[in-house]
């Protein structure tokens, strides 16, 4: 049987460019699989300590001690003066509620008289709050068992619940952030009830805040607690904190006279 031999490639031949060009590919192959997404070299072993996984860019963080700037604000914070206004809060169906103003502090006798007409008392002053919109607390106190019960279900507010105030042809809406319980037989309480920061006394406000308080006569009188000042105001106060994220201007007639709840 006759064998005969493969005759060999010629130099410069097809097999020469095909070995260079499959070398060229193990080149490149080698050269992706040691380099990240960002193109900084990583370890054959993995992610070297403190680097991210491959398949993950780096979190772009501002340096330490900085903090990132707030989306700019879409409310204008009024002057602090005190002005009639209205209060409407959709989530307890509270809608018009006449707020007067007056020089004094939560439930003082003026103010107690003032609420005793079914409407809600601001105070203001040394001892009192700031007005609508204004930097500081807006303090607004209501009855919730008497006259018209106009803050009979305050309690009910829950977090990221919206309150809106008219004055001064101006509508300031507040988001509820947060829940205070106030006792009328601590002194420190109170200040942190009235202070310019609620709950902070002391502290410079840098925005503006509102505070909705209300007797809470019920859980006293449920843990058999049955103290009351003069006025007939139990011991504890619910005290409802938000703080202002929008206002926008609107018709006239802003100062309102009444209540509806639905």
């Amino acid at each position: 049987m006759e064998v005969r031999a493969r005759p060999r490639a010629a130099p410069g031949g097809w097999a020469a460019p095909v070995a260079g060009l499959v070398a060229a590919l193990v080149v490149a192959v080698c050269l992706t699989a040691c380099t990240s997404d960002d193109g900084f070299p990583t370890s054959a072993d993995g992610p070297t300590s403190g680097s991210a996984q491959p398949s993950e860019r780096p979190e772009r963080t501002a340096p330490t001690g900085l903090v990132a700037p707030e989306r700019t604000p879409t409310y204008v914070a009024a002057d602090g003066r005190p002005r009639s206004a209205r209060l409407t809060v959709p989530a307890i169906g509270l809608t018009g509620l006449a707020v007067v103003p007056y020089r004094g502090w939560t439930d003082d006798a003026p103010g107690t008289l003032i609420q005793d007409r079914g409407v809600a008392s601001s105070p203001h002053g040394p001892r009192g709050g700031t007005g609508p919109g204004g930097v500081g607390n807006f303090q607004v106190t209501a009855h919730r068992l008497s006259s018209t019960r106009a803050f009979e279900r305050l309690p009910e507010l829950r977090r990221g619940d919206v309150v809106h105030v008219e004055a001064g042809r101006v509508r300031y809406t507040y988001r509820v952030t947060t829940t205070r319980r106030t006792s009328f037989r601590s002194a420190a309480s109170l200040r942190a009830q009235r202070a310019a920061v609620p709950g902070r006394p002391g502290e410079q406000p840098t925005r503006p805040m509102i505070t909705l308080s209300t007797c809470a006569t019920v859980e006293d009188h449920a843990v058999g607690n049955y103290w009351a000042d003069r006025f007939g105001n139990p011991e504890h106060r619910i005290d409802k904190i938000g703080v202002l994220v929008r206002s926008r201007p609107v018709g006239a007639g802003a100062a309102g006279s009444g209540v509806s709840r639905r």
